[in-house]
């Protein structure tokens, strides 16, 4: 090799350039398609987004008061059921409400758990 290819860590085979790859110099193999994410291939159209926001809004309000009716009476019973609804709007993009919803719900069943010992 002369000086010009040298430089360059390129190997001239025939009057062509060909790459020298470490450690592998005479396999050619592509590395892209173990590394590249997969594609999704379920297709949304723009109703179907309105309507899952709407239902998770509504069936995050209805957490929300589940959640709050939780605390003042039968905590046992709707404290999870709160937590589960608000679970389910959560899931369906209604993020803040479904958020409040398991947060009063886990709060009015532990707070149950922890004080039904002092009223007795």
């Amino acid at each position: 090799m002369d000086k010009k290819h040298r430089k360059n860590k390129m190997k001239v085979v025939q009057g062509k350039r060909n790459r020298v790859d470490f450690p592998r110099k005479d396999h050619r193999e592509e590395y892209a398609a173990e590394v590249a994410p997969p594609m999704e291939t379920s297709v949304r159209h723009a109703d179907e987004d309105k309507t899952d926001l709407s239902t998770g809004r509504a069936v995050g309000y209805v957490g929300l008061v589940l959640g709050i009716a939780s605390l003042f009476m039968w905590s046992v019973i709707l404290g999870p059921i709160a937590a589960v609804v608000g679970y389910y709007a959560y899931s369906k993009g209604s993020r803040t409400t479904g958020a409040w919803s398991i947060g009063l719900g886990i709060l009015a069943t532990l707070s149950y758990f922890i004080l039904i010992p002092f009223s007795r």
